[in-house]
């Protein structure tokens, strides 16, 4: 069984930055892709980036020119660089790992964008 850990995340004021990272607990193969999703209080979970096998990157709309998406696949590991944060990307941001026939998600990062 493969446990998917997030880190990263806390309170930043508008304007800010954060890291996040995911780590996987074991190297995986056959990946289709590696993504990030966010769900805020009330609403449903929606992906915000994406990343496939081949290293082809998909963002959501509202994160285009802010966000980046990048992988260590020698570290396991996914990134999710967020910039010019503002208090509407506040949520609890979950990593998720497709294979063939499964997927994996971690239990979140907390992110909190306010002043």
């Amino acid at each position: 069984q493969v446990q998917l850990v997030e880190s990263g995340g806390g309170l930043v004021q508008p304007g800010g930055s954060l890291r996040l990272s995911c780590t996987a607990s074991r190297r995986m193969f056959s990946i289709v892709s590696m993504g990030w999703y966010r769900q805020a209080p009330g609403k449903q979970r929606e992906l915000v980036a994406i990343i496939s096998s081949g290293g082809s990157t998909n963002y959501a709309d509202f994160v285009k020119g802010r966000f980046t998406i990048s992988r260590d696949n020698a570290k396991n590991t996914l990134y999710l660089q967020m910039n010019s944060l503002s208090p509407e990307d506040t949520a609890l941001y979950y990593c998720n790992y497709r294979t063939f026939g499964t997927e994996y998600w971690g239990l979140g990062t907390q992110v909190t964008v306010s002043s």
